[in-house]
């Protein structure tokens, strides 16, 4: 089953999320393990407006084929470090949950 992994930031301002996405257009392609690229999927975009939101304003869906591989996302990606680094200069905050696909 694969990992599916939602991340929320807080970031304001609409410049700093642009480039965000420009970041997560070469994510998949950049982020390799084993020289392999190992990220199965991943959508990005700003969040509409809404109370709901809590103040989230940028939302990411990764996909990996494993927990091991969201792992090494996490802890040893150089990739996803240049990427948060980049987030951090410019969120609020941010929050992370995963999940297997209950429905497949």
């Amino acid at each position: 089953m694969t990992v599916n992994r939602i991340t929320l930031f807080k970031i304001p301002e609409e410049a700093a999320r642009a480039k965000l996405v420009e970041i997560y257009k070469t994510l998949q392609q950049r982020a390799l393990k084993d020289g392999k690229p190992y990220i199965l999927g991943a959508k990005v975009g700003s969040a509409f407006p809404d109370q709901r939101s809590q103040g989230y304003t940028f939302a990411v869906q990764t996909t990996f084929a494993s927990a091991d591989d969201m792992a090494y996302y996490d802890s040893a990606c150089s990739a996803h470090a240049d990427l948060k680094s980049y987030a951090k200069t410019v969120s609020q905050g941010n929050m992370v949950v995963y999940f297997e696909n209950a429905l497949e």
